[in-house]
């Protein structure tokens, strides 16, 4: 409920502590069972757009698979959780569970459960870290980037990440769950459960203060950049239908001529409009070369590209890449780039070779390459740098802030969520990328197929949603218009993330390992209920 389309934030500040609180008590087995489940429940809800696929039963297969292995971190961090607990629940013969979890509560100092909330947010950062690399990789939806909305606070990510965030959220929830359960175990002691629920909230309070004096400080713009972003809203069934190919390119060019009118400095074009392979269809390139010309625009879209080469055998090899291309007002291309980050059974099938039944679990035919550099644009003439990002790669704060390095004015995300029809997964798509703006300091416009077509600016604030003429819908055909203000290189803030990237996310992974290492066995316990 705290990510969209619910969209309440405040949940997520107590779904960590609520997910603890269930299983204090339980064993390990148990606790790791009920981590399970709702971790199982959390994802198959949040990710029910996946079934908005017009194909047969790959959406099924895929949201069960994808939601069930997600499920496995919030399993693992309820149980890691339980094992780091500085103390023991174990229900004496004769002994209510309520008695046991009471004297278990109160028998650790505060300094010992300090300490073990430290660790329990740290642990979920150890396991969002993971989540975010294990198998290319699927940063979506980490607790974090549910407080987007609040930007008082999510500009703590400029230093940590979105993970910083993650930690401050889960950790109070832990901080809550300890006080309510002294206040239950010895209500008469109110310092006890005040010495927990005080830090977390005079640190939110801090972190808000330090928010405020970053959105108060004024940035002066060094220019602008007017942008043109087409948004064609091509239902996927019409993507993946050759016949209609010529009604699409048309359509395309059609918005593109009206928004030509406005003179933009650039134009924009999302991943999956231009039908066609640009560097091998001479009508498409034809047109698009005379769109261009007399505008004195560029262009930056997004195509398939082929490449042909040998392997050391010297046999021949055919490399197929999701690939953005800039194009100067000429119409010559001027740079490409690679999509580096392939969205697993959508755009390849690992270990193909060895298990060909995975092969039921897509409806894709072949598989593409992926890229092996990062690129950045440059519209010399306009004397900006930008660089691309493709479909959810601005999902991943790595990516992205490799992307950002170099002096890059500003980030561009090409998309396609017409996959998902009209659903939640163009929101969140847009709230996790409003965390990469945060990150790197730097704006970040979105180009979407079918979704939020919008620009974010360097806080995380989400600008000039919507297209047609009356902005209503961000699921509609039309296009947006808008001015990208700049800064200056020399003046721009350069965010401390950007400099060093995850060392706090990766700090918080040495913490639990070397608490991991130092955690006594665990002792055997006798067989109990999880008390509710």
């Amino acid at each position: 409920m705290a990510f969209p389309l619910a969209g309440v934030a405040g949940f997520a500040w107590i779904a960590p502590g609520l997910l603890l609180g269930a299983a204090f008590g339980a064993s390990p087995r148990q606790a790791f069972r009920l981590g399970y489940l709702a971790g199982a429940t959390h994802y198959l809800i949040g990710l029910y757009w996946l079934l908005h696929m017009p194909v047969s039963f790959y959406p099924i297969l895929g949201w069960l698979a994808l939601s069930l292995f997600l499920a496995l971190y919030p399993a693992c961090w309820v149980w890691g959780c339980g094992r780091l607990w500085p103390g023991s629940v174990v229900i004496e013969p004769e002994e209510s569970a309520m008695i046991a979890i009471k004297r278990a509560v109160l028998q650790p100092s505060w300094r010992q459960r300090t300490r073990w909330s430290l660790l329990c947010a740290a642990s979920w950062v150890t396991w969002e870290i993971i989540q975010s690399r294990l198998f290319t990789g699927f940063p979506w939806n980490l607790l974090g980037a549910s407080q987007q909305r609040l930007s008082l606070l999510t500009q703590i990510a400029d230093r940590t990440g979105v993970y910083g965030i993650s930690f401050l959220v889960a950790w109070t929830s832990v901080c809550l769950l300890l006080a309510a359960l002294i206040l239950f175990s010895a209500p008469q002691q109110r310092w006890r459960w005040q010495a927990h629920a005080l830090p977390p909230f005079l640190v939110v309070l801090a972190l808000c203060e330090m928010g405020w004096m970053r959105l108060m400080t004024p940035s002066t713009p060094s220019g602008s950049l007017r942008i043109a972003l087409i948004q064609p809203s091509f239902p996927q069934t019409m993507v993946w239908d050759d016949t209609r190919s010529a009604d699409r390119f048309e359509r395309l060019i059609a918005l593109s001529t009206k928004a030509m009118e406005s003179r933009p400095d650039l134009m924009v074009w999302p991943e999956a409009a231009l039908p066609y392979p640009l560097r091998y269809d001479v009508r498409a390139f034809d047109a698009i070369t005379n769109l261009l010309a007399g505008h004195s625009a560029w262009l930056c879209l997004a195509s398939d590209d082929i490449v042909f080469s040998q392997d050391s055998a010297g046999a021949a090899r055919t490399n197929i890449y999701n690939s953005a291309f800039l194009l100067n007002p000429r119409g010559e291309i001027k740079a490409t780039y690679a999509k580096r980050r392939l969205v697993l059974f959508g755009e390849y099938v690992p270990l193909l070779d060895w298990l060909p039944f995975l092969r039921l679990f897509t409806p894709i035919t072949g598989g593409f390459t992926p890229g092996d550099k990062r690129v950045t644009f440059e519209l010399p003439d306009r004397r900006v740098r930008f660089a691309p990002l493709i479909c959810f790669e601005d999902a991943f704060p790595q990516s992205a802030r490799e992307q950002a390095q170099d002096g890059v004015d500003f980030l561009l995300n090409l998309t396609n969520d017409g996959w998902f029809g009209e659903s939640a997964q163009q929101w969140q798509h847009a709230q996790n990328a409003a965390m990469r703006a945060v990150e790197n300091g730097v704006p970040l416009v979105r180009c979407a197929n079918n979704g939020v077509t919008c620009w974010i600016e360097p806080h995380g604030r989400m600008m000039e949603t919507g297209v047609g003429p009356d902005a209503a819908s961000i699921y509609s055909e039309g296009y947006r218009i808008i001015e990208l203000p700049l800064t200056d290189e020399a003046t721009r803030h350069r965010t401390s993330y950007q400099r060093y990237g995850d060392i706090f996310g990766w700090s918080c992974v040495a913490l639990v390992i070397l608490a991991a290492l130092q955690q006594r066995p665990l002792r055997k316990r006798p067989r109990s209920s999880p008390t509710q």
